[in-house]
């Protein structure tokens, strides 16, 4: 994997070539200071103070309990000046703008990654406890064989807007090898879909020919992954691209497996979680997955390796199908 490849998975680089096929955003570029702001681990985190006066997070229930791990008893003789918290004006403006115009509901990412993990470390949810926003601002260019970066020279926050009617099982990760479409997985891999069962077929065939017909001839890289949605009414939605192996988890692959893709005469690999005892818990990023000891004989690898197993032989099984 190259900086270049890792580049184009940047929203901000592919969105406006496929903005036709994708999901309504807003992205905006982060100006230096914010992002600094993001990086500081000196000292206690303080959110930004709003000019509207608004509470960034106003359902949010009081309790003085966790409050008292930070008040400093007097006569203790470590008192400090109160830190002034930062102030983000323009940006502020820009971004209540833009989520007002996508109906109040947006999911939110910066160049490559979204906060999906902030929740496993963070009762506020803020972006500064997300291992995935981390990864995009220190260690993007780490898995590169020609790195010369540390990070982009620009950061920016892309501002999709949420859809109440979203259907996780609707999901997919796509693996292309050679610009060959290799593989298929379904995205949420902690839940068995019986209705995926039923569909598998009609949806392997609607999103190759989506691959062929548009991703295809618009992404440049050879080796890659992008993520797609399909709706009620399928049509195939491009939601990201990533690069290829790296930080991208391979879901119901191993990257051993995509590694040896396409040889001559291989179908494409469709792979769907086929029962209840299939599913792969520990592959939700509510939990950032370095976390997870997955090292060999550790009891995640041995439940990994089970379930991976299982889901074999499941597919090999004649009645797989039935």
């Amino acid at each position: 994997m190259k900086e270049e490849d890792v580049n184009r998975c940047q929203i901000q680089e592919w969105y406006p070539r496929f903005k036709l096929v994708s999901t309504r955003t807003f992205i905006h570029e982060l100006p230096e200071s914010f992002v600094q702001y993001l990086l500081d681990d000196s000292g206690p985190f303080l959110l930004p103070v709003s000019i509207s006066n608004e509470d960034a997070f106003p359902n949010r229930i009081h309790n003085p309990e966790e409050e008292e791990d930070y008040q400093v008893s007097e006569g203790s003789g470590d008192e400090a000046e109160p830190l002034s918290p930062p102030s983000f004006p323009e940006l502020e403006l820009k971004i209540k703008e833009s989520i007002e115009t996508l109906g109040g509901a947006i999911f939110p990412k910066l160049n490559w990654s979204a906060p999906k993990d902030s929740a496993w470390i963070s009762t506020s949810g803020t972006l500064r406890s997300s291992d995935s926003l981390i990864h995009d601002l220190c260690h993007a260019y780490d898995s590169c064989s020609d790195k010369t970066l540390s990070r982009p020279p620009n950061f920016f926050l892309a501002l999709r807007k949420w859809y109440p009617s979203f259907q996780p099982e609707m999901e997919f990760r796509c693996f292309v090898r050679g610009q060959k479409l290799v593989g298929i997985s379904q995205r949420e891999v902690t839940t068995f879909y019986p209705v995926l069962c039923e569909k598998k077929n009609d949806l392997e065939v609607l999103i190759e020919e989506f691959f062929n017909g548009i991703v295809r001839l618009k992404f440049e890289s050879n080796d890659y992954t992008f993520d797609v949605y399909v709706t009620q009414d399928e049509c195939v939605k491009v939601l990201d691209f990533n690069p290829w192996g790296a930080f991208t988890l391979p879901l119901l692959f191993t990257w051993e497996e995509l590694e040896q893709k396409p040889r001559e005469g291989d179908d494409l690999d469709c792979r769907i979680v086929e029962s209840r005892c299939a599913v792969q818990p520990g592959l939700k990023t509510a939990v950032p997955y370095d976390y997870l000891d997955v090292s060999a004989g550790s009891g995640w690898d041995q439940f990994l390796r089970n379930a991976g197993e299982e889901l074999q032989r499941q597919t090999k099984s004649p009645e797989a199908g039935a």
